[in-house]
């Protein structure tokens, strides 16, 4: 059973993909995205490789159900791809170097552009789910792409609260709230020359950082040769801080924020980010989503994230300070 089910309640679509439950939960030594497994090639770098249990499809069957005026139903079109981050089972984004992120980044861009030419497509989100504490069921480093055929309703919200923004004020959203993090400075954790890395005001995460481009761009396709570097050191730098901060490998949802494609131009008030939300509250306590969030969307973060910010600062710094001593040998 693969389709979308409307919901009226929100004005959204619910994918249905019952095969997903399917996914392997593999032991060590069978993982079919290091080299000799068969799935992949036996030598690359970074890979884009479809998804084996897709929610979404270039080829997608009839809905299984007949839906109503009520509750409609569409095909589930689209394209889910994984995005092999190294041939390294037991790498990660923080312990790769940023010659090699900036593959990933190079890789992420060039998918971007590609699924972007099917007409058919509206929303492209990259993202990463790490550890097990946010159900990732294949350790090897990798993320993921989902091109949807409508945008999901947070980036809706998140379209119209920037453009609302914009209209009452002239200004893009996004570059204010950079302004004000960095006026403020105390949630700011890591600052290079093309990003800005910092836990902001609002957040409902304890160690919810995101990372916003300084420059007003909407995807990764504005970016100079530059600038993607520079994302590949900032992500290095972001993930190695939280991985330093309770010394153990540090769980997170990645989520990259970017304009929609084949619709209208919101290059005016969109401005590109990328945002995590990690489920640790404490080294081995869980921030759990309860009835609250889940049932009434009314986030509640458990700590002040100016306390939090100085912890994954300092963490940043460390994690900083010992990659280059041992770079220095």
């Amino acid at each position: 059973m693969t389709e979308l089910r409307y919901n009226p309640l929100l004005q959204d679509w619910t994918m249905v993909a019952s095969k997903r439950q399917n996914r392997p939960h593999l032991p060590a030594g069978q993982c079919p995205f290091c080299p000799g497994s068969g799935k992949v090639p036996q030598a690359y770098d970074v890979l884009a490789y479809d998804n084996d249990f897709p929610a979404l499809s270039n080829d997608p069957p009839e809905p299984d159900v007949a839906g109503s005026v009520l509750y409609p139903v569409e095909k589930a079109y689209g394209k889910c791809e994984v995005i092999l981050y190294s041939p390294d089972h037991t790498a990660s984004m923080s312990s790769l170097s940023e010659s090699h992120l900036r593959l990933v980044v190079d890789l992420w861009a060039s998918r971007f552009a590609e699924l972007a030419k099917d007409k058919k497509h509206k929303y492209i989100f990259i993202f990463e789910n790490r550890g097990k504490e946010v159900g990732v069921t294949m350790p090897h480093p990798h993320g993921q792409i989902y091109a949807y055929p409508y945008i999901p309703q947070k980036l809706r919200v998140e379209l119209d609260s920037t453009r609302q923004h914009f209209e009452t004020t002239g200004h893009c959203l996004l570059c204010d709230i950079e302004e004000e993090e960095k006026t403020a400075m105390q949630r700011v954790i890591y600052e290079s020359s093309h990003f800005l890395c910092f836990i902001p005001f609002f957040t409902d995460y304890p160690y919810g950082v995101f990372i916003v481009s300084k420059a007003h761009k909407q995807t990764l396709l504005d970016f100079t040769p530059e600038e993607r570097s520079d994302l590949a050191h900032v992500l290095k730098r972001v993930t190695a801080g939280m991985d330093a901060l309770f010394d153990r490998e540090f769980p997170y949802m990645m989520a990259m924020h970017q304009a929609p494609v084949n619709g209208p131009d919101v290059s005016e008030h969109y401005h590109f980010h990328i945002e995590f939300y990690p489920p640790l509250r404490e080294a081995n306590r869980i921030k759990f989503l309860a009835s609250s969030e889940s049932g009434a969307w009314a986030p509640c973060n458990p700590t002040a994230v100016e306390e939090t910010a100085v912890l994954l600062r300092n963490a940043v710094i460390e994690a900083k300070d010992r990659d280059q001593a041992r770079e220095r040998g």
